[in-house]
């Protein structure tokens, strides 16, 4: 998973768990491969091919951050396309090697929404009415992704062959490329899956678009204990119990695992039955449009999105600092001891400090140029971001899960304590931050890979560099596509981003205070806030059996901050998914994570082009 896309990051690395299932042999791979010198690796088919298909594929993490939260990471997807590619179109073979390369290019350009295109850049926009311009978007989001491509660069000696960390979505990658250049016939398998499951999802999004179709809300509702808000009934389809014809959230579903989508499912009963209700008959929040068939979802986001944030900002932290150890063995440098052979390949000492110092002006001019933010202000977040990122990259080789939700609040915290009242300090300030050191630890993942495969570290490093700036010009402008009036259309029932929400929330209460919240808004933070640090602490501490039955606070604040017809979908992909596990288990291992990011590609990638088609004919009609 990649992402900023600031997804629950309790349940974010289901996607890489269930690809390492796929290839179990993979994850105590402990010897690495001698690095290959002969073979082609960064050639420019490979770069042009990563870059391409980055540059498409960061429109889907942008699409579905903007949804829901969450990002992908896209190195499998981009390695079965190119491989069926050039298989099919050109009599020179596409080598492993030469793959890898596209995939880790690739993968850098798609996770550029964790640059802040679905987080602090919208949220920014909607507190100060600054929209960036696309030159502006383009130079700060590959800005900071340059930071934390440098800092991966740095580390990597580090954490993947000294210390030997195990990066296991570096792992199933790593296996996935073997097993397609050994078996081609399995490789076309999985591109027929996902070809199959990418059409699934564009049909179904063009069905919905042309013919009008809107989440159908299920009957019933619940009795009304007030008149004043001049309903008797709240009906399912008010309060968004309703079946969406959506797949793209059914495939997030089969990605994070029933576990989450339970919690998902359990949340919108909890959020959505019965706190809005009860938010409703106080009159701590509004009703919508007085239509039995009206979701009120915008309505009633203003107040209850207040203790969604709370509980996943407390339970995202309290999960991030039971990897004390992780954190202790980052700052100290301590690990593993040496490793067996000299890596001879990494990007030389020179070039990397100058590398470093490049990046840190890079990062610094935009925040003075663009936001006003105060010099020392300025330097101080990319110096810290060089510790956060070396946190983030040791928790997300440990584990699986890059804690970008956590990396993006202790920023916060800390900028609106030094800068308290400025909202471009505490939300771009802490970009730089939490954006950078997330895509450190994700880019150590594709660095994994290579090692895995015997890939030449510098080569790698320049794809993830090229594809940097391959995803900062595409996603761009897909970001101001798809929501060229983030104050108008975000924070509604078609664009929920739960990430904007939630840094939203936080710069609100540095520069505003509690006092500007709604009524009783602080009192449900409270208890949410204990209730995530809880429910985190159990999932943490509780044997294995056990903790599988403790709900995910963080899916439970993200059911708040979301339509519930999204978490009710997540719940039915998550249960299909189970189901398909039990009843066919080999082909559920080999493919069903490949169908479900077509899923998601699909819908999302139809979705952007039919936002680009409307504003092309919205200004042909102009």
């Amino acid at each position: 998973m990649s992402e900023e896309a600031e997804r629950d990051d309790a349940d974010s690395g289901a996607a890489s768990e269930a690809e390492a299932e796929a290839a179990p042999e993979a994850a105590g791979t402990d010897a690495y491969p001698p690095i290959d010198r002969d073979s082609p690796q960064l050639t420019l088919r490979a770069v042009l091919m990563g870059c391409l298909l980055g540059g498409v594929l960061s429109l889907s993490n942008i699409y579905a951050g903007l949804k829901i939260g969450w990002g992908f990471n896209m190195s499998i997807t981009a390695m079965l396309i190119a491989f069926a590619f050039f298989r099919l179109t050109s009599k020179r073979p596409f080598g492993l090697l030469e793959n890898n390369i596209n995939q880790t290019t690739a993968s850098a350009a798609a996770s550029i929404s964790s640059a802040g295109l679905v987080a602090p850049i919208p949220a920014y926009t909607i507190l100060t009415g600054k929209t960036l311009s696309y030159f502006e978007l383009v130079v700060w989001t590959a800005a900071v992704s340059l930071v934390g491509v440098v800092v991966a660069v740095g580390l990597r000696r580090q954490m993947i062959v000294v210390d030997r960390l195990p990066f296991p979505g570096g792992v199933a990658s790593a296996e996935t490329i073997k097993q397609m250049y050994a078996h081609g016939k399995e490789a076309m398998a999985r591109v027929k899956a996902l070809i199959a499951g990418a059409l699934i999802g564009a049909a179904t999004k063009l069905a919905a678009h042309f013919a009008k179709l809107h989440a159908i809300g299920l009957p019933g509702g619940v009795a009304a204990k007030t008149t004043a808000t001049g309903a008797q009934t709240y009906t399912f389809a008010n309060l968004g119990i309703s079946l969406d014809p959506s797949v793209l959230m059914i495939g997030i579903g089969a990605i994070i695992g029933l576990r989450a989508g339970a919690s998902l499912f359990l949340g919108a009963i909890l959020s959505w039955v019965w706190l809005a209700p009860l938010a409703l008959d106080a009159g701590w929040a509004q009703p919508g449009k007085l239509d039995p068939s009206a979701p009120w979802f915008g309505a009633i986001n203003k107040w209850i999105l207040w203790p969604g944030v709370a509980m996943m900002v407390t339970a995202s932290l309290t999960s991030f600092f039971f990897s004390w150890k992780s954190i202790v063995r980052a700052l100290t440098g301590g690990g593993g001891g040496a490793a067996a052979g000299e890596d001879q390949d990494n990007v030389p000492r020179k070039v990397f400090i100058a590398a470093i110092a490049v990046v840190v002006i890079l990062a610094t001019v935009p925040q003075v140029a663009f936001f006003g933010i105060p010099l020392w202000l300025s330097v101080g977040s990319v110096v810290f971001t060089f510790v956060l990122a070396v946190v983030a990259a040791r928790v997300s080789g440990e584990t699986g899960i890059t804690p970008v939700g956590p990396m993006g609040k202790v920023t916060q915290l800390l900028f609106g304590a030094l800068s308290p009242g400025d909202v471009a300090g505490n939300l771009m300030a802490a970009n730089v931050t939490g954006g950078a050191a997330s895509q450190c630890g994700d880019l150590l993942h594709d660095l994994k890979c290579g090692a895995l495969v015997g890939a030449q570290p510098k080569q790698q490093a320049a794809g993830q560099l090229a594809g940097v700036l391959a995803g900062a010009i595409a996603g761009s402008a897909g970001y101001l596509v798809l929501v060229p009036d983030p104050k108008g259309m975000l924070l509604t029932a078609e664009w929920p981003a739960p990430a904007v929400a939630a840094w939203k929330a936080v710069a609100e209460v540095f520069r505003e205070g509690f006092s500007a919240m709604p009524e009783r808004a602080v009192d449900a933070m409270a208890i949410a806030a204990v209730l995530g640090i809880v429910l985190a602490v159990m999932e943490k501490v509780l044997p294995p059996r056990v903790r599988t039955w403790v709900p995910s606070p963080g899916s439970i604040g993200l059911a708040m901050v979301v339509p519930a017809w999204n978490s009710i979908s997540m719940f039915i992909g998550a249960l299909l998914a189970t189901l398909i596990m039990k009843v066919n288990p080999g082909w559920a291992r080999r493919l069903m994570i490949v169908v479900a990011a077509g899923l998601i590609a699909g819908e999302s990638l139809v979705g952007v082009g039919l936002a680009i088609w409307q504003t092309v004919t919205g200004i042909a009609g102009g």
